[in-house]
């Protein structure tokens, strides 16, 4: 399970950000008490356009590509292909920082590394084994050590460690090789990194978001899931029939009830971009708590009804139908996720966090509990007031003050 994630010097965000799921007693009715730490399944990001919302996201995904790709993907280039903020050019000749702090098994680990343009500056690898308190240092890394960039202080990394080192070029991470050379201590930590962190935004081709959940839709388990998740949703949708096209992609037709029975209808014409974007989602969704896993998804508001995304936010709280404890970390403007609009408010405050843009430009992250939010005050409403930040800052009927005055002056 993740429990943190902090980074810096990265896409809108100039100075360091922390992003925590670790819940404080007595708050957070969903957390999960694990190895003595209580983590929440759910992280809500919340801000204006362009605050900083999706760059939190971006950002653990890009550590994700470094540690699976930085050894192969890497060695064509002659330097790191990072992001740094660019409205401050101090910042450009800075590293960039990124670190997570997982939950595998039995073991807490807090790996994390700092990368310039031209190569991995610093790395490390921090293990607290069997929920122990106690730190024990297995790698760390400092390319401006002289003579002994590498050192494995407690000793705890067993195995070969000097063919790693001779494996891993400057701009590529010890993680990546050894994760290449099957180092065996340390696959656990890289396997992490391959099966979470699968982001889903409304970027992407709606048609090409949805490979996944047709890819799967041949084993009669996951199709049973899937029609019945599609169905459940009110959408008009009464089942799901697929055709194998032996290695081609199934065709795959959602069924809406008819005068005279089932219509398939066209999967890429007679749609809505609603259904497309629930049905593109239930895949990544169902792999993610098959495997308990990370999974990220950007506006999951987008295209879908409030009483949708709140029934999403709930199924990962659900322990029952969430029993391996996987995770969603979303962005979003859905407000009445923050209010008792619902049955029971899906959001609590300590899951709620606000992105907010300086007047420099860069990006802040912040708890929505930083903030002195009252148990019993309306989240909805002091959100979308402006009391927490990550609200445009537009004044009533500033728009349309706007279009006059432009067009006053276009007359004159």
């Amino acid at each position: 399970m993740l429990t943190g994630f902090r980074a810096a010097n990265v896409l809108s965000f100039r100075g360091e950000f922390e992003l925590s799921l670790l819940a404080p007693d007595g708050g957070d009715r969903a957390a999960r008490t694990v190895n003595g730490l209580r983590i929440s399944p759910v992280a809500a990001i919340f801000g204006a356009n362009a605050s900083g919302k999706t760059n939190v996201l971006d950002a653990m995904r890009w550590m994700r590509h470094a540690v699976l790709d930085s050894v192969a993907d890497w060695a064509r280039l002659k330097g790191v292909p990072r992001r740094p903020f660019v409205l401050d050019r101090e910042a450009m000749n800075e590293a960039s920082l990124f670190e997570v702090d997982v939950l595998i098994g039995e073991d807490r680990y807090v790996y994390g590394f700092e990368a310039s343009d031209e190569r991995v500056e610093t790395e490390w690898l921090h293990v607290f084994p069997q929920g122990s308190r106690r730190r024990q240092v297995w790698f760390d890394r400092d390319a401006d050590r002289d003579g002994d960039e590498y050192r494995f202080p407690s000793d705890r990394l067993k195995g070969a460690k000097k063919p790693v080192v001779e494996y891993t070029r400057p701009n590529a991470l010890f993680l990546t090789a050894a994760g290449s050379l099957q180092m065996k201590q340390l696959m656990p930590l890289h396997d992490w990194f391959k099966d979470n962190l699968w982001l889903v935004g409304p970027g992407d081709d709606p048609y090409q978001r949805d490979v996944y959940t047709h890819s799967k839709l041949l084993n009669p388990e996951f199709r049973n899931r899937v029609e019945g998740l599609i169905t459940v949703a009110d959408l008009g949708v009464t089942g799901v029939e697929v055709e194998d096209r032996g290695e081609e992609m199934p065709e795959v037709s959602l069924l809406h009830h008819g005068k005279d029975g089932p219509v398939p209808f066209d999967f890429l014409h007679q749609e809505s971009f609603g259904t497309l974007a629930w049905f593109a989602l239930l895949g990544p969704l169902l792999k993610a708590l098959d495997d308990g896993a990370v999974l990220l998804v950007d506006e999951l508001d987008s295209s879908l009804h409030p009483v949708l995304v709140a029934e999403v936010v709930r199924l990962f709280e659900d322990p029952v139908a969430n029993p391996l404890g996987a995770q969603l970390v979303f962005t979003g403007h859905d407000a009445t996720l923050l209010s008792k609009a619902h049955v029971e408010r899906p959001l609590n405050r300590e899951q709620v966090w606000i992105t907010e843009k300086r007047k420099t430009g860069e990006s802040e992250l912040y708890p929505l509990t930083s903030v002195g939010v009252r148990a019993d005050e309306s989240l909805e409403r002091g959100y979308l007031r402006g009391r927490y930040g990550g609200v445009p800052r537009i004044g009533l009927g500033g728009m349309a003050v706007e279009v006059e005055q432009r067009a006053a002056e276009a007359d004159t």
